[in-house]
């Protein structure tokens, strides 16, 4: 085994912040010690370009002389106990329903997060899928990009069909799903 990658460990802990414009962000490792350095190269390997604080991320990181810095990412789990504003199509779903509902692979038409929404398009279908921000924030996410690859689960609200779930396309063909 090499130097490079005898000083390779496994981490877990909570995303303190992540910028996708500035291209990282830092985790705080569970075990205490010195956060870590998340890059966007690192987060899009794993098939998302940007992360909700506070989600639970497990990482492969490396010590370097500038600090610990993830270099492969493990798992993302959405943050817990987060709840924004009620949605009023999914405030009867539950998230067994939700998880029984089909993975429909789509790609980002557009999202604004200053607004609060976007679209996106499911593949062989015309018609556009709402994302609410609040969807995107409890499925992990903090933004998505323009023509970004994605797997949504789908309801259809009182204003045609909307998103009850994102996940990234590489994480829904890991799942096997």
């Amino acid at each position: 085994m090499s130097g490079e990658q005898s000083d390779l460990r496994q981490a877990s802990g909570r995303v303190k912040w992540f910028d996708p414009t500035k291209g990282f962000g830092f985790i705080l490792d569970d075990e205490g010690g010195p956060d870590i350095l998340l890059h966007a190269n690192v987060l899009r390997n794993f098939g998302q370009g940007s992360i909700a604080d506070n989600a639970l991320i497990d990482v492969v990181i490396q010590s370097t002389p500038r600090g610990a810095q993830a270099v492969e990412v493990l798992t993302i789990t959405p943050p817990e106990g987060e709840e924004g504003a009620p949605i009023e199509d999914l405030s009867e779903a539950d998230m067994a329903e939700i998880n029984a509902l089909p993975l429909e692979p789509s790609r980002v038409k557009w999202f604004d997060k200053a607004k609060g929404f976007g679209f996106a398009n499911v593949f062989g279908r015309p018609e556009d899928v709402f994302i609410h921000i609040e969807v995107l924030r409890r499925s992990g996410f903090a933004d998505l990009g323009p023509g970004e690859a994605i797997c949504l689960r789908i309801i259809e609200g009182k204003r045609g069909r909307m998103a009850a779930q994102v996940l990234s396309w590489e994480a829904a063909l890991r799942s096997g799903r």
